[in-house]
């Protein structure tokens, strides 16, 4: 775990020194627009393994810091709806509470690395950072040749869609490559004294681009004491160690139904590799309001895993789910892994593979 051979500039390096700090977070409220291209990323470091890795946390130490993640980061599913700047807000905040439990449980060494992370993650874009422009002294001329960069990068951006798995991939591919583009910019623009305070601001650098995607440690579920068979119960909490694969939907759902058959095939040949398939019925429409509706759809379509009966849409709340079918990939430790909305076989796609793919090798 090193935080570089030299001095770590002061922003840093009150990770290592102060209680608190509740300027950690990259916030949205009252900043210039241009910050809001910074992307946040140091819950992402935190929640991932190799960010994990570097700060030091083992198997003595996981299931503490897991639930202190879990109570730092709780809204972060149902953040996805907010509109961006009440979404940054609230990320700001949980990377603040974040920074704090890493000081309190592992020292500020480990505070500090997690800050040097954050900066490598953010790439080219950290400079738009005032601490990080005032500790390089970025010139007019230079922002405004960096400022221009960022903006041709946003604007092709744009032009990529981002619909369905396919999109997704393309534009997340797309960010990579413009992120390259960006830093190879940044770094010919920088003069040699600039070079030399920007990496040791970074410390010892990792290649946080393959930091394996890890999202928050996933809601509790919120029983609502009815269960399709009262003797299939689950809670989260205690299907740690396990894959689990939880599916939203509603009985009258057309394309719910197109899923049942892959819910029960996942059930009946992944149970023995230690991945368990757990439903909640979440009601859209007046019928699936009632309770006896639920359970006589749920019986005639033949599931025998766990399926909660979630009449207030607490658990849909507590998600931020959106939409009838979605299946969350939640891993052994209990983060959120992937999400698939929709049909998983539509029109040709292959989202049932693709999460048995991601299931067996978490599981594995």
């Amino acid at each position: 775990m090193a935080t570089g051979a030299v001095a770590l500039p002061s922003w840093i390096a009150k990770a290592a020194d102060a209680p608190a700090d509740p300027g950690v977070g990259l916030r949205h409220r009252g900043l210039p627009a241009a910050l809001t291209r910074v992307p946040q990323t140091l819950l992402a470091i935190a929640h991932s393994e190799e960010g994990q890795r570097e700060l030091g946390i083992g198997p003595d130490t996981e299931t503490g810091f897991d639930e202190a993640l879990r109570k730092a980061a709780a809204g972060w599913m149902r953040w996805r709806n907010l509109p961006e700047a009440a979404q940054r807000e609230a990320i700001a905040e949980a990377e603040t509470r974040v920074v704090t439990e890493v000081r309190r449980r592992l020292g500020g060494s480990a505070a500090a690395r997690l800050r040097q992370l954050e900066l490598q993650a953010q790439g080219a874009r950290a400079v738009l950072r005032p601490e990080v422009a005032d500790h390089l002294s970025i010139t007019d001329g230079q922002r405004a040749r960096l400022d221009a960069l960022f903006e041709r990068s946003d604007q092709a951006l744009a032009q990529i869609p981002s619909v369905g798995a396919t999109g997704r991939a393309r534009r997340q591919a797309a960010i990579v490559r413009l992120r390259q583009v960006e830093s190879e910019a940044f770094r010919k623009l920088l003069v040699d004294g600039q070079q030399a305070r920007w990496l040791e601001s970074l410390g010892e650098q990792r290649e946080t681009g393959s930091f394996e995607r890890v999202l928050p440690m996933a809601p509790e579920l919120v029983d609502s004491g009815i269960w399709v068979d009262p003797d299939r119960k689950a809670r989260l909490s205690d299907l740690r160690g396990k894959v689990v694969l939880l599916h939203y939907y509603a009985f009258q759902c057309h394309n719910c139904h197109a899923n049942f058959d892959v819910y029960n095939r996942w059930h009946q040949e992944l149970r023995d590799q230690g991945i368990v398939v757990v439903g909640v019925q979440t009601p859209e429409t007046d019928d699936e309001r009632d309770a006896g509706r639920v359970l006589e759809a749920a019986r005639k379509a033949r599931f025998e895993f766990p399926v909660l009966v979630d009449l207030k849409s607490a658990n849909w709340e507590a998600w931020g789910t959106t939409m009838w079918p979605t299946v969350y990939v939640i891993d052994r430790r209990g983060y959120v892994r992937h999400w698939w909305m929709g049909e998983l076989r539509w029109k040709g796609a292959q989202g049932d593979r693709e999460i048995e793919r991601l299931a067996r090798r978490l599981s594995a």
